[in-house]
């Protein structure tokens, strides 16, 4: 592990109070943000975004007596793949390399979107590396699917096609947005699709690792296992499909694929809820690791 000079390429987005940190491993160079000091948390970035989706988010968890590590996940950020393949759980793997790196025995995790699949597999293949989770705006493992809910993977199709240097800022609508998105904003969490490698990763990430993980869903791989660590739910009201109707029918009895978890939903947030509720989010995160650890 080392700390770079600040030549990054394209450059950094702006964020108070962050350390930057390279962490090593086989074929991999992977770009963390870290703020604070106590017990670890983890937060997993969704698409098409990276560390910087947390700049408001981990200050506040910080604040909280945790240190915050915002690692960009292999294929996003600034982080630099040797090899660009992936594999359904090659993220997964990546993560484990970096809790040894870092000397992480375990951690709260907390996702979005993309970030959350990764999110799943460490909390069901390895749950004693995971202290709680929060999953934000994905349903559960344990979920039925429904034609209720077909609707929130219309958004998939483009991203299997994605043609090279075709932007990605129509992600960033009001279909997943309780508040219009500043350009500024947009261009921060969409830099690093300059780089060739990043914008190469989509069509890979999404055939490789988000269709085979849906494929496990839809067949109830994961109803047919057991959920050990505490989790916690997270959905802005406006995220259509999941209502809390539709997630109380796709996900009814969940004491009988879990432990313990819990289902919230934050108020005028969307898809998006990092962008549009961040001290919603920060403040449900921290009660969680305090009620549930």
């Amino acid at each position: 592990m080392y700390t770079p000079t600040p030549s990054w390429s394209p450059p950094l987005p702006q964020a108070f109070g962050f350390e930057h940190l390279v962490v090593e491993s086989p074929g991999l160079h992977t770009h963390l943000a870290v703020v604070g000091e106590g017990e670890p948390v983890v937060l997993l970035h969704g698409f098409p975004q990276h560390w910087w989706q947390w700049h408001a988010i981990a200050p506040a968890i910080a604040a909280s007596g945790y240190r915050v590590y915002c690692p960009d996940l292999r294929g996003a950020g600034w982080t630099v793949a040797e090899d660009p393949r992936v594999e359904r759980e090659t993220r997964l793997s990546d993560l484990l390399a970096i809790f040894d790196s870092l000397h992480i025995e375990h951690a709260h995790i907390v996702s979005h979107d993309m970030g959350a699949i990764t999110a799943m597999q460490l909390s069901y293949d390895h749950p004693e590396r995971v202290l709680t989770a929060v999953e934000l705006s994905v349903p559960p493992g344990f979920m039925t699917f429904s034609p209720r809910v077909a609707a929130g993977f219309r958004h998939l199709p483009r991203f299997i096609w994605h043609r090279p240097g075709a932007s990605l800022r129509g992600v960033f609508s009001e279909a997943y947005l309780a508040h219009p998105m500043p350009e500024a904003t947009a261009e921060a969490h969409l830099a690093p699709m300059r780089r060739p490698e990043i914008d190469g990763a989509v069509r890979p990430l999404t055939r490789r690792m988000i269709l085979p993980e849906a494929m496990r869903l839809a067949r109830g791989v994961y109803r047919r296992r057991r959920l050990t660590v505490p989790t916690l739910f997270a959905f802005g009201r406006l995220d259509r499909p999941w209502t809390e109707e539709n997630m109380g029918r796709i996900c009814g009895n969940p004491d009988r694929y879990a432990d313990h978890a819990e289902f919230s939903y934050v108020d005028d947030a969307s898809h998006f809820m990092a962008d549009d509720a961040p001290a919603a989010v920060a403040e449900l995160a921290v009660d969680w690791f305090e009620r549930a650890a």
